[in-house]
């Protein structure tokens, strides 16, 4: 099984997160960096880590701070044998906390990015799905998106005409989250990922704790019940769209 999106460079006993969700058959994870500094923690866990692989990007959070030099910076870091996908990058107009036209220029230098790289790009969208959507419309066609953390119903309809990727997270799994399982029943199988995003959004059987990637199996089991399918299978085909993607050993 595979963690699509975790943040690996907040634990800092991620080597004992690891050896866990290698116990619980998760075998391989996406750490996500989010600014300069965690994009280059994030690569040191996959040169110390078998089965650990990056998406680097700059998170709209910090986008107050993003300028040409950090888009050339994170560029160059990109090069790294295992960087497999741009972001997360995106808009979040909801916490608001880097001004909203530093975040659409640092979002848009990033697809742009992801673009002129031929690496998927990785998506936080927060109280921003239309401009969100504008911003991903504009993109050539055959550069795979990821809608990472899935949680507004508002982008279904744009994810299934577009073709991209929805990944759902620990969210899914709880109880008034009807909305999101229902959606999650409307993703053709082969474009449907599962994540952790920890350290946070621990799925429902272990609410309440520290999230880890050994727990994304608690999300794929409330993705197949959602489904109707198999867990183990549902397992295995979303294994195989994540390798896909990115381009997995």
């Amino acid at each position: 099984m595979i963690d699509t999106h975790a943040h690996l460079d907040a634990f800092e006993d991620a080597g004992a997160v690891l050896d866990r969700s290698r116990a619980a058959g998760v075998t391989r994870v996406i750490t996500v960096g989010t600014s300069i500094e965690s994009c280059r923690a994030s690569l040191a866990l996959c040169d110390e880590q078998e089965g650990v692989f990056a998406a680097l990007g700059l998170h709209p959070h910090e986008a107050e701070a993003v300028g040409e030099r950090e888009v050339d910076e994170l560029r160059e870091l990109l090069s790294h044998a295992k960087a497999v996908a741009v972001g997360e990058t995106g808009l979040d107009h909801y916490r608001d906390l880097a001004p909203r036209d530093r975040q659409a220029w640092a979002f848009r230098a990033q697809t742009e990015l992801a673009a002129d790289v031929a690496k998927p790009l990785v998506v936080h969208t927060r109280a921003a799905d239309a401009d969100t959507v504008a911003a991903l419309q504009a993109l050539p066609d055959d550069l795979p998106v990821v809608l990472h953390c899935f949680s507004s119903t508002t982008l279904l309809e744009p994810a299934l005409e577009h073709g991209w990727y929805v990944s759902f997270a620990g969210n899914v799994t709880y109880p008034k989250a009807r909305e999101l399982r229902w959606a999650a029943a409307r993703v053709p199988a082969e474009r449907l990922l599962a994540e952790t995003d920890c350290p946070y959004l621990a799925p429902q059987p272990v609410r309440g704790r520290r999230n880890e990637p050994a727990f994304v199996t608690h999300t794929v089991a409330a993705l197949a019940e959602a489904r109707g399918e198999d867990a183990r299978s549902l397992e295995q085909r979303i294994e195989r769209n994540a390798a896909a993607l990115f381009a997995l050993p």
